[in-house]
């Protein structure tokens, strides 16, 4: 009898599961199908440095190489969902018409700084020919927020809310008694210019409440996410990406690469073409980040 034939990939273990969590192993392509909406996406890689197997040679691939994960992810993404995007500084730079064009809005550019520690050793004065590279980039970005009009349209959420307020047929100086400020709601929440603010959900209640009462009647409730349900405070706040602001931490991130307990060394695997004979003290992943990232 023929031995039996065992394919790599048949000996790789199942994606592990828990309370909050996936792990899979294997192609991201295949585990999307199974995405949740996501609160939050880090992209860590293609980097265009022959980083993995699988990573270009060069930026110069890296738009085609994303296209499927920026549709996925594009596609399974809430109103809410933040993404970050690991490169290098041109990898970004060349991805970044791609996230816009999917809907991704730009916010920051946010720097790891390593340290002379990560080039010890490594730089031969005489024969280079720029700066040593200390750093990675990773650039924020959230779903570019747009809602439906009562004509069938779609506006920005500045605009939208704008527009959703002059549909009552009441002045704007109105919507400061609506929301019991002195001018907050027309100097930020219904602003046409780069002063506007995010209202809060209590705040959009409140308008919607006090355009049906005092405006003109409509079918359409004012302020409705979906055209048919009235806007409660709750639901308007999901729509904003969450951010928990930490006093001191900055844009740039000054941490020394990875050399404790928490890099991954020793599967005496091949983790890039560019790792020639792995050993016990061979990462197993180049760009592995911190867990405090």
């Amino acid at each position: 009898m023929a031995d039996k034939v065992i394919r790599i990939k048949d000996l790789r273990p199942q994606d592990v599961r828990g309370d909050r969590y996936t792990l899979h192993r294997g192609n991201v392509l295949d585990a999307y199908p199974d995405w949740e909406a996501p609160d939050l996406i880090v992209s860590d890689g293609a980097y265009g440095v022959r980083g993995f197997r699988g990573d270009t040679v060069s930026a110069d691939g890296l738009v085609d190489w994303y296209a499927p994960h920026v549709a996925q992810w594009s596609k399974r993404a809430k109103p809410s969902t933040s993404l970050w995007f690991w490169n290098t500084e041109v990898g970004w730079a060349t991805v970044h018409p791609l996230l816009e064009a999917n809907g991704w809005e730009y916010v920051q550019l946010v720097t790891w700084d390593k340290g002379l520690s990560h080039i010890a050793g490594n730089v031969n004065g005489n024969t280079i020919r720029q700066f040593p590279v200390v750093t990675e980039v990773s650039a924020l970005y959230r779903r570019r927020l747009t809602l439906p009009t009562e004509d069938g349209g779609v506006l920005g959420v500045q605009q939208w809310l704008r527009a959703e307020w002059r549909r009552s047929g009441l002045p704007l100086c109105r919507a400061n008694e609506a929301c019991g400020v002195k001018n907050a709601a027309t100097r930020k929440y219904l602003t046409a210019d780069w002063l506007w603010y995010w209202p809060p959900g209590e705040m959009v209640e409140r308008m919607a409440e006090y355009a049906k009462k005092n405006g003109k009647p409509t079918s359409r409730p004012y302020f409705s996410i979906d055209g048919h349900t009235e806007i409660m405070a709750e639901q308007w706040d999901s729509l904003r990406a969450v951010w928990n602001h930490v006093n001191g931490l900055t844009n740039v991130w000054s941490r020394p690469p990875l050399h404790d307990g928490e890099r991954l060394k020793g599967t005496l695997q091949r983790s890039a073409p560019r790792v020639y004979k792995p050993s016990k003290q061979s990462a197993a992943h180049l760009n592995q980040k911190p867990l405090d990232f």
